[in-house]
């Protein structure tokens, strides 16, 4: 920090632009092992399979070349995404900020209006508000079980593609688990993934985790 500029937290504006540059960063990203790869390195883009899959696409290597229009519509709604932003954020920025002047018991009874109007005009059926009500207040019930919803949700999305491709590989090996361990790439895919998640279970690690998770 420079000498005599506002320290962070008390409205410097580098406090500000570093994590939400960071962030917008992330986001556009985040699309690179779903498109490359087929795998979603969040929950957001579990959701984006969920989606996909819905239409008949499935992401991976082969999206570039199956649907392009698909793959290039997403690269042009980035750009033009980031423009919009300049154009809304810069000259009503002091209408956003005004916004979070609202309290927060108006707010919330206008965004369950708003989604329930959405998802109603989606099929005119009521059957899906209610759905939408069932999940919501599973959510609820994760949150306050301090439960997060992200593993259940990309649980969700990528068990079946991960018991398909099980048994696809076991259908290959004629029923052989060894298969796993004698290619190279799967074995040290295994090996990769059990060091990881004893990296994350070490009692320091596990430590340092929760600290930095703790919301103040």
């Amino acid at each position: 920090m420079k000498p005599g500029e506002v320290p962070f937290g008390k409205g410097n504006i580098r406090g500000v632009a570093s994590p939400e540059s960071a962030n917008n960063a992330g986001a556009q990203t985040s699309f690179i092992p779903l498109l490359t790869l087929g795998i979603p390195p969040n929950a957001v883009m579990a959701l984006m399979v969920g989606a996909m899959t819905i239409h008949n696409i499935q992401p991976g290597p082969q999206v570039m070349t199956s649907n392009p229009e698909l793959f290039w519509g997403l690269i042009a709604s980035m750009w033009i995404g980031n423009a919009m932003l300049i154009i809304l954020n810069l000259p009503l920025i002091g209408m956003w900020i005004k916004l979070l002047t609202v309290p927060y018991k108006f707010l919330f009874p206008a965004i369950v209006l708003f989604c329930a109007i959405g998802v109603y005009s989606t099929n005119n059926n009521t059957f899906d508000v209610w759905m939408v009500a069932a999940f919501g207040f599973i959510g609820y019930l994760f949150l306050k079980l301090k439960t997060e919803p992200a593993p259940l949700l990309l649980g969700f999305i990528l068990g079946p593609m991960m018991e398909e491709n099980l048994r696809r590989s076991l259908l290959l090996s004629r029923g052989a688990w060894s298969v796993f361990v004698t290619r190279p790439l799967s074995a040290g895919l295994l090996v990769a993934a059990a060091m990881l998640l004893g990296i994350v279970l070490l009692p320091a690690i596990k430590a340092k985790r929760e600290e930095a998770f703790v919301e103040e």
